[in-house]
């Protein structure tokens, strides 16, 4: 813990003026009051010391994290002194905590736990290991502040960013009327009631969804082939672009959203492949996604599943192309290059 204490410029002030009249009028009554002063000085400075001392603090965040959203957190706060209490306490956290709040406590007996609900905010996507917060207080008199800095270890993996962002959620959109335009069909398996569009054969027509709505409903059947998308992150581009760190927030985002809606998502780069739900969870694609970094000079691979969708992200659409990608056979695709994400559409 690192110690810093602050007194306000009236305090030292008022002591050097009293200290002067002191010894310019040599009169006692001034000595007494300047050793006053300094003795209610120093057991300020005592008091407060012991108050900040003993102060253990617990940051509790949920399990999964994703960058530039504000998640609820649970700070706990405990005395480790069996019988002093500590007074008028404030923490608050560093710049770089991601707690921008203060909070106040009036009094922490001894021994005791309080545990208070706040919001937590993480700039960046990766690991993160030490929040920094500030224990404060001015009991018992006021006259000095008493600052200590305290360092909460903990080891925290962030998600990339899960909000949508310029574009993500028009190129979501498209994918999804894509898939919804491929699920429509005729298999074995019920998928939905719609209403009636233009020339459609008429055996297929609800008519207990007809006759409580008013209106023609027809039965839809799934096909019975699954919803299968393949993402591919070439990590192939410049080690400082700015437009791969977009490429993983939308990878992210696509596949988060797509795992929603119940299609089996494959997540593919130089060094990475694994599907979701079939190979693991979701989140095991988002941890790998919050630790990846560009590998410049390692070339991508081609398709191997012609039947999926294909979401192919490249600093070099073209050499994606060449390879095979999103090439209109099979299910098609999308392919986003560095521009993708430069308007509002990044479909």
């Amino acid at each position: 813990m690192d110690l810093d204490s602050h007194r306000p410029f009236s305090v030292p002030a008022a002591l050097a003026l009293v200290a002067l009249a002191a010894f310019l009028s040599a009169n006692n009554l001034m000595f007494l009051i300047l050793a006053a002063m300094l003795a209610t000085l120093l057991i300020s400075g005592f008091i407060s010391r012991l108050g900040l001392a003993g102060l253990e603090l617990n940051l509790m965040l949920p399990e999964h994290i994703s960058a530039r959203r504000k998640v609820r957190a649970g700070i706990r706060l405990r005395n480790l002194k069996n019988w002093i209490p500590s007074f008028s306490i404030h923490l608050a956290g560093a710049a770089e905590s991601g707690f921008d709040a203060i909070l106040y406590y009036p009094v922490i007996p001894g021994g005791a736990s309080l545990e208070e609900s706040v919001d937590v905010y993480f700039p960046r996507r990766g690991p993160q290991r030490e929040r920094s917060f500030q224990f404060s207080t001015r009991f018992p008199f006021g006259f000095a502040e008493r600052r200590e800095m305290v360092t909460a270890k903990h080891d925290i993996l962030v998600y990339p960013c899960l909000d949508p962002q310029p574009g993500f959620e028009s190129l979501l959109a498209a994918v999804n009327g894509e898939l919804e335009a491929q699920q429509r069909g005729r298999g074995s398996d019920f998928y939905r009631i719609r209403p009636y569009e233009v020339l459609e054969s008429a055996r297929h027509v609800d008519w207990k969804a007809t006759a409580h709505t008013g209106d023609l409903q027809v039965r839809e059947f799934a096909r019975e082939q699954d919803h299968r998308v393949d993402i591919y992150l070439d990590l192939d581009c410049a080690l400082d672009s700015p437009w791969f760190e977009s490429a993983v927030d939308c990878s992210a985002f696509l596949a988060f959203r797509l795992s929603e809606r119940g299609a089996r998502v494959r997540l593919r780069t130089q060094e990475f492949d694994m599907s979701a739900p079939d190979d693991a969870s979701i989140y095991t694609i988002l941890k790998y996604l919050a630790l990846v970094s560009p590998m410049r000079g390692k070339p991508p691979a081609g398709p191997d599943d012609p039947s999926s969708f294909h979401i192919v992200f490249s600093a070099e659409p073209q050499r994606m192309a060449a390879l095979g990608w999103v090439s209109g056979e099979g299910r098609g695709g999308r392919l986003i290059g560095v521009d993708a994400f430069t308007g509002a559409d990044a479909g």
